[in-house]
């Protein structure tokens, strides 16, 4: 899949680009069968809600889920990403965020590369998240939220919310959301919310500033984040856990355009169990490690 002229032209200007029903039904199916086991394992991986059970994000699915690890390599995801950076991308890191239906909690307003720039240290904004809807997306499941061209601003001041929900993350200042919409429309076009069939995808800049609301509705809303770095863009530093931040900096080998109708082999290295290397974590620069070893 390669995008065209217009399609670099609208994400440079808004920020994103939302592709309805990218996926069809039958490619998605697996994608979605394999889920309910995934969350139901009690692992390190799953983030579960502020005092709930329901899965907020499984991390690194790619690493140990064979439909998800094929999903990881496919050119419909990968390809774009690659023309918007003319450069190979390695995968920084993997989610599947829940939205339960009833339980799914808010995920307030932020940039990606703010939590990418301030934990992993990653040099610059060249990495974006590529996402695909598992279920249909509506005005009531807890859409995603994006203010259009709100990416020029560039990295914005946040500060690191850790009691709001179960999830760390670097939140952006509400009096700035005021300005940021204003800035974009206003009610006419300040917040919009790419809807749509499962199959969906969405590519978002790593500084447009977005959010969600919570799920009080009866609608599963479950979505896989391929979070795609430049090779040369790697982070620097792993204060993060690597089932959260990935440190194999290897550039993406593309599969075939039908590899999630066709049993592709995949390497599933985390298959039997995490490693304890998966969980250690520094506060050292990566170049100072480097160094030292």
């Amino acid at each position: 899949m390669r995008l065209s002229k217009e399609q670099l032209e609208r994400f440079d200007r808004e920020g994103y680009l939302f592709f309805p029903g990218q996926f069809t039904p039958e490619e998605t199916c697996a994608l979605n069968h394999a889920v309910p086991e995934l969350y139901s394992r009690r692992e390190a991986y799953n983030v579960r809600e502020k005092g709930k059970d329901a899965v907020r994000t499984n991390f690194a699915a790619h690493m140990y889920s064979e439909p998800f690890a094929r999903l990881a390599r496919h050119p419909r995801m990968i390809g774009p990403v690659m023309d918007l950076f003319d450069e190979q991308v390695y995968m920084h890191q993997f989610k599947i965020n829940g939205k339960a239906a009833f339980e799914g909690d808010v995920w307030q307003w932020h940039q990606d590369y703010g939590t990418w720039l301030n934990d992993d240290m990653m040099p610059t904004e060249r990495a974006m998240n590529v996402a695909i809807f598992l279920d249909d997306v509506n005005e009531h499941n807890g859409p995603l939220m994006f203010i259009p061209g709100s990416h020029k601003k560039g990295v914005v001041e946040a500060k690191h919310d850790l009691t709001t929900t179960s999830y760390p993350l670097w939140t952006v200042d509400n009096a700035l959301i005021e300005t940021l919409v204003d800035r974009a429309g206003g009610k006419d076009g300040g917040i919009v919310s790419p809807k749509g069939p499962a199959g969906s995808m969405i590519l978002f800049h790593s500084c447009l500033v977005h959010a969600s609301g919570s799920n009080l509705s009866p609608w599963h809303r479950v979505s896989v984040y391929l979070s795609l770095c430049a090779v040369s863009n790697h982070i620097r530093r792993f204060k993060r856990p690597e089932f959260i931040a990935h440190r194999d900096f290897t550039a993406i080998e593309m599969l075939p355009d039908d590899c999630l109708l066709k049993d592709y082999t995949v390497d599933l290295p985390w298959k039997d169990g995490l490693p304890a290397s998966a969980l250690q974590t520094s506060s050292v620069p990566f170049d100072e490690m480097k160094k030292a070893a």
